[in-house]
């Protein structure tokens, strides 16, 4: 089957968390036997952020560990939209061009290519729900929706079956732990500020308990204005920048313990959503602790793959037991672990992924008999 996958950045994960996950299922996809190929935009933000910071070389750690996938640029939406002509699969990001996601909703329904897929990774539906009522889906098949209750905001307005839940998942061919032992000192926490959505949690549950706990603290991530970075020198904090995606494994071997702070959006309004880190985080067998976060759907076993703490106090206690407990640190890690190769990998989505397209299929052929 040829498949297309209209992306932001295959290239860049430079505040581009979705890039984490796509590399894994289009590798996963390739090994199944599937002709993949990634479209995206040529002067993409993220890739001209990545290449202001870094140049050439923020790109160096991307292609060494992922030699196998390319993607292609365009300039035009006529181009990008004939670029997909003939694939049996098309999938859109919703971080691109409305202009876009309207032209190739126009190319399906007048047969350019098979079936077409929304593919929604954020917040906004809920949070700035007039840009996503800029886009035209009237020519989609369905919405790939990265929690259930993110779909359920679909099937509210009208995709009822279409709506498929389709969480991100830890690339295991990267995200896995270290071969060899290597000390393990500290903490460790991969994230960007953002836009200041969980800057108290991020005070509350990371910053005043590692401090408190004795524990030293390394931060890796971009958009941290200058209030940020004041208040991570305040609490000795090493702030490092931006980290390519691929070197995270590494990172997480380094560091006794992660911490989970969700943002704001994923706590009240779209409750049950973890970020892709938490997948990432326990396929490499790193301890995590988590501020509050709902697993609604089961994904994860709370207490066992990773601790919860209701409070900063809460946090504070769960690090200290992180520190002294080196049977805690390896339940959690081996648990955590397991649960991820068991049902969370870029593998286990990528077979989602065509089982969800071959019942859409299945489902456009019975209507045409009928």
């Amino acid at each position: 089957m040829r498949i297309a996958y209209f992306t932001h950045s295959l290239a860049s994960c430079w505040n581009h968390g979705n890039a984490h996950f796509l590399r894994g299922v289009l590798r996963e996809l390739i090994a199944l036997g599937h002709r993949v190929e990634a479209l995206e935009p040529a002067g993409s933000w993220s890739l001209a952020n990545l290449l202001a910071d870094h140049g050439e070389a923020g790109l160096a750690a991307y292609r060494s560990a992922y030699p196998d996938l390319t993607s292609r640029t365009f300039a035009e939406t006529a181009e990008a939209v004939e670029r997909a002509s003939g694939a049996d699969l098309v999938l859109v990001h919703e971080w691109n061009d409305p202009a876009l996601i309207a032209a190739l909703g126009r190319a399906r329904k007048r047969g350019a290519f098979g079936t077409l897929l929304f593919h929604d990774t954020h917040h906004r539906a809920v949070s700035v729900p007039e840009e996503m009522a800029a886009f035209d889906l009237s020519g989609y098949d369905g919405i790939l929706a990265f929690g259930a209750a993110l779909a359920e905001v679909y099937r509210g307005r009208g995709w009822g079956s279409r709506a498929f839940v389709w969480h991100e998942a830890a690339d295991a061919g990267l995200f896995r732990p270290p071969f060899e032992p290597v000390p393990r000192q500290g903490l460790v926490w991969i994230g960007n500020w953002g836009d200041g959505e969980r800057t108290q949690e991020l005070e509350s549950f990371l910053f005043r308990p590692a401090s408190s706990a004795g524990l030293p603290l390394d931060i890796y991530g971009v958009r941290y204005p200058e209030a940020a970075l004041t208040t991570l020198a305040r609490y000795g904090i090493r702030y490092h920048g931006w980290a390519p995606n691929a070197a995270a494994p590494g990172l997480f071997a380094r560091h006794l313990a992660t911490i989970h702070v969700p943002r704001r959006f994923y706590v009240e309004a779209l409750p049950g959503i973890p970020t892709i880190r938490v997948f990432e985080a326990l396929a490499c067998g790193i301890p995590l602790a988590s501020a509050p976060w709902d697993d609604a759907e089961a994904l994860f076993t709370p207490g066992a793959d990773y601790l919860v703490a209701r409070d900063g106090a809460e946090m504070e206690r769960h690090l200290r037991a992180l520190t002294e407990d080196s049977a805690l640190r390896a339940a959690l890690a081996a648990h955590g672990l397991a649960t991820i190769r068991a049902r969370h990998t870029c593998r286990h989505r990528a077979e989602e992924l065509l089982g969800i397209a071959a019942g859409l299929g299945a489902t456009d052929l019975m209507e045409a008999a009928q």
